[in-house]
């Protein structure tokens, strides 16, 4: 028994021998969580305080599952196999594998992942002959979701417009496929269970019985269903019920996005009278200057349930700051880092790139390459591996070459224009009788096949024609318009990140221009530097991503790096606008998860943390101009150590330009004037007739085309020209 408390700090002994009652457990970054988890587990079972069968434990991951048996079988003489610990959905599976019938399900029912939720929701659509247009699968698949993670069936829907009405008849009708055919999405899993647990008193108290301690890991990402379950088995908290062990960290609360309440965390302080409130504090990761960042960052969030993280390992290395004139400069001067500090010994493996947003892999990726640094992208793909890049690049490949039947195969009919698998097995039958490409086929086909055909071919052709004068990076937008891409995305629920990354396409092909060596006749030629652009493309999307094992620099967004630790972290991109993205500057509860995103990040270096920011950068083809994030400005200066002169800002022309080398600033780099304002400046709270209160979060030209980027939140992102729009500063 000793052995199982032994090297247990003070707070960590507290919360492992708690007596059977609520707990709510506030565990800080990097201050061993899992830990007190497992060996609270592990101290029940050895303590005689409850069986193994008695114990229930909720992971939000199946590898954090794995991990915490794998802990306790090295801790208990027992195998935990038996034993109910799992995610939330796989807890659910279990209880319905159980008592299918009482569920109302067959006793063998299939589980639909998310690519098949889709399918089947777009097989429903075309069943019932309705537009897809209008009614975009993943938008119902986001609808239907929402409305079960917040446990309404379609009559509980209130719908007070006819759009929503056919999205709640639609989920009817999908609900009815979906029990005709036996099988059950992830929403419905846990939605299922819960109606099983509430209707059914008899089981429900055969399990509050069963159950004496349930215990749940990263409470601050339960949305509101989840804590509803947990509540129903604990029996609402009345005496007698379940012990409920929650273990979390409002500050790293993430996930609003996908329905995470943090609230929950303080609903059930308030909810079950819990007395035994314990904050894990020590951290066992940072130095104490990035835990001193990060204490500095938080503590601007309200309504905190409050800690503050502390280590006995002394201040260790400052936050370092580089600010680039451009975002080129910002990923070159990461780079050289990057090779410094492997000169002096340091892992690559251990060290990580980290981003607000996918779409500001790209440059750093094109950096990385040209110095053939081995990298791998975490929980996602190289930047031109992605689904919405692959398409643009295909309809730019048919523009340049309309014999590629790979391209043509991609896009003819992405976005969707009614040419079915039938008409193209018809195309490429004919294709191999007249052994010419599928684009070149299509002329010979008739009927509904080669109408249908004919127009994708016309809308090539007129793409080709119009872009022919083009320079590349207005040839590229006029695709990603002409196409239907950037509309398709458009319409999509969750399309913002691949509008992003269509973006940087743009920035791409621009930064491509201005490296280029093309002499002025080579740029007037008709589609100028396209198959150049294509080739640097698909070298740069070749197989030169680490191998698995491979020792390599770790990429990730931010989001992805929850859990995660490196001995060094570059934090690049720390912009307003950026981060904190400018969708969430006007809302207050948006602000807040970016600054615990920004806690987050900072919390994930062991040794040393670099923040990055660019003076301007390539945005939507064109450059942009921030101010640094106001998150940096949030960590007190005595923490940092500037790499470059903290002084007011200034902007390159193009992102392409370089300002920075390894030894400093370039001696002929000279940052032109910023756009004048009218007495405006970025990060200004404005506002306007129309729109309503806005912050400026960007700006361009000078004159009477001067105009302004304007974050109004619900009426938009707006573009206004100065000399026109009337702005009145707030």
């Amino acid at each position: 028994m000793s052995n199982l408390l032994a090297n247990l700090n003070n707070e960590q002994m507290q919360a492992v021998t708690l007596p059977p009652q609520h707990a709510l457990i506030l565990a800080g970054a990097g201050s061993g969580k899992t830990r007190v988890l497992t060996t609270r587990i592990a101290w029940l079972i050895q303590t005689g305080q409850v069986d193994p069968s008695g114990l229930l434990a909720v992971t939000f991951t199946n590898k954090a599952a794995k991990e915490m048996l794998a802990r306790l079988s090295a801790m208990l003489p027992v195998s935990p196999r038996g034993m109910w610990i799992g995610t939330f959905h796989g807890l659910c599976n279990r209880l319905l594998r159980a008592h299918y019938r009482d569920a109302g399900l067959p006793q063998l029912f299939q589980i639909l992942d998310s690519g098949d939720q889709l399918a089947a929701i777009k097989r429903l659509l075309k069943t019932l002959n309705i537009d897809d247009e209008k009614y975009p699968p993943r938008d119902l698949q986001h609808f239907i979701n929402g409305q079960k993670d917040a446990g309404n069936r379609p009559a509980a829907v209130e719908a007070w417009d006819d759009h929503t009405r056919q999205r709640v008849m639609l989920y009817t009708e999908y609900e009815a496929q979906c029990q005709r055919e036996g099988v059950v999405d992830f929403a419905e899993l846990l939605l299922r269970s819960y109606e099983l647990l509430e209707r059914n008193e008899p089981l429900r108290r055969h399990y509050q019985r069963r159950f004496r301690h349930i215990l749940v890991d990263e409470f601050q990402d339960t949305n509101r269903l989840q804590y509803r379950w947990l509540k129903l088995l604990a029996d609402d908290g009345r005496e007698g019920g379940a012990a409920l062990f929650c273990v979390g960290d409002d500050d790293q609360s993430i996930y609003r996005f996908r329905g995470a309440e943090v609230g929950n965390m303080r609903d059930f302080e308030r909810e079950f009278r819990v007395a035994n409130v314990i904050r894990l504090e020590q951290n066992y990761r940072s130095g104490g200057n990035i835990l001193d960042a990060a204490n500095a960052i938080i503590r601007y969030n309200a309504n905190r349930l409050g800690k503050n993280l502390w280590t006995d390992q002394g201040a260790g290395e400052p936050v370092r700051v580089f600010e680039a004139f451009s975002d080129g400069d910002e990923a070159r001067w990461i780079v050289e880092e990057i090779q410094s500090l492997v000169r002096d010994g340091a892992s690559r493996g251990e060290i990580a790139l980290l981003y607000r947003s996918n779409a500001q892999s790209r440059v750093l990726e094109h950096q990385l390459f040209s110095a053939g640094i081995p990298y791998r992208v975490y929980g996602g793909l190289r930047f031109f591996e992605r689904q919405e890049i692959k398409h643009a690049l295909a309809y730019l490949r048919l523009i340049a070459n309309a014999d590629d039947d790979t391209a043509f195969a991609r896009v003819v009919n992405f976005p969707a224009r009614g040419i079915g698998a039938r008409s193209l097995e018809s195309l490429q039958d004919a294709a191999r009788t007249f052994n010419t490409s599928l684009y070149a086929t299509v002329p010979h086909l008739s009927g509904k096949p080669g109408t249908v055909l004919a127009q994708f071919v016309r809308l090539v052709e007129t793409l080709r024609a119009e872009t022919a004068p083009l320079p590349l990076p207005e040839l590229v937008d006029h695709v990603l318009h002409g196409s239907g891409l950037r509309d398709h995305y458009l319409a999509e629920k969750e399309g913002r990140e691949r509008l992003e990354n269509l973006d940087e396409l743009l920035n791409a092909a621009a930064n491509f221009v201005a490296e280029s060596d093309a002499d002025v006749e080579t740029l007037k030629q008709p589609h100028a530097l396209l198959a150049d652009f294509l080739a640097h493309a698909s070298l740069e999307a070749g197989d030169h991503q680490a191998e698995q094992g491979a020792e390599a620099v770790q990429l990730m967004t931010v989001h992805s790096a929850k859990g995660l630790e490196f001995n060094a972290v570059f934090l690049s991109g720390l912009e307003e606008g950026l981060f904190p993205h400018e969708n969430s500057i006007l809302e207050t509860e948006g602000l807040e998860e970016e600054r615990r995103l920004m806690y987050v990040a900072v919390t994930r270096a062991r040794e040393r943390l670099y923040i990055t920011c660019a003076q301007s950068r390539m945005l939507h083809g064109q450059t942009r101009y921030h101010p640094r994030s106001r998150f940096l400005e949030e960590i007190p200066a005595g923490l940092l150590k500037w790499l470059t002169p903290p002084k007011p800002r200034a902007s390159a022309s193009t992102s392409g330009s370089s300002g920075y080398s390894s030894s400093g600033y370039r001696a002929n780099a000279a940052p032109p004037n910023r756009p004048e304002l009218g007495g405006l400046r970025i990060g200004q709270g404005v506002s306007h007739a129309r729109f309503g209160q806005g912050v400026i979060v960007a700006a361009e030209g000078s004159g009477s085309d001067a105009r302004v980027q304007v974050n109004f939140g619900p009426a938009g992102i707006k573009w206004l020209l100065l000399g026109v729009a009337k702005l009145d500063p707030i």
